[in-house]
């Protein structure tokens, strides 16, 4: 059975009338963490597609690069999608709904906001309201403001880019906790380690501009302190 199929068994096994936030609290005991990330990663780039008040052509190849349909699933996606761009709830219902479905396992999230920035900046703009909307979705899922510009930095060719931010310490941590800090972040982009916490096989191709930023970041470290 493909992920589609099981993304449309999670919706048709809710009773009519629900609301599609009602998703992530079934969810939330489900063995199959890839149904939820990528129900997760459709719902609220449906709602960011409806902040930026437009879906381009690129958005749409963009969501196809991080998750593979294959046509006999289209229909499956576009359900799901429409869904989200169709509720009611407010995307912040959604975010806090997705928080809770993960509780303290922020991995996952870290994977969800990189796909969603993926698909924000895919039309060669990163508009305002997708950074706002970025930026409220982070405070939601409890990322402070400097894990927020380490991911921003990986995928807005124009963000400040600070290395400490990059692999999220202080400037003043002593060498060691900086080494550490890289090394849990390359252990975390592991492909075995995605996968295990339920990123689609698809979408583990995301994880290689995170570890070019996370390396990059690291060599800028230990060239400063040379």
């Amino acid at each position: 059975m493909s992920i589609w199929s099981r993304v449309a068994d999670a919706i048709a096994a809710l009773a009519k009338g629900e609301g599609l936030s009602v998703v992530f609290d079934k969810l939330r005991a489900a063995p199959d963490r890839t149904v939820a990330f990528t129900i997760a990663v459709i719902a609220l780039g449906a709602k960011m597609a409806k902040a930026d008040g437009i879906v381009t052509r690129d958005e749409v190849v963009a969501f196809r690069e991080v998750f593979v349909i294959a046509p006999e699933d289209e229909a499956n996606a576009a359900r799901v999608f429409n869904l989200a761009r169709q509720d009611v709830a407010g995307f912040e219902i959604y975010a806090r709904r997705i928080k809770a479905m993960y509780a303290d396992d922020d991995a996952p999230l870290c994977d969800l906001m990189e796909g969603l920035f993926h698909i924000a900046v895919a039309d060669g703009r990163y508009h305002d309201k997708e950074d706002d909307f970025l930026y409220q979705v982070a405070g939601i899922f409890g990322f402070d403001d400097r894990r927020f510009r380490g991911i921003r930095a990986q995928f807005v060719a124009e963000a400040e880019r600070d290395p400490y931010d990059v692999l999220g310490v202080d400037p003043s941590a002593p060498m060691e906790e900086v080494r550490a800090a890289w090394r849990k972040l390359v252990r975390e982009t592991h492909p075995d380690q995605m996968i295990a916490r339920g990123v689609p096989e698809e979408a583990i191709k995301l994880a290689e501009r995170r570890m070019v930023a996370i390396n990059r970041a690291w060599e800028e470290i230990q060239q400063a302190a040379a």
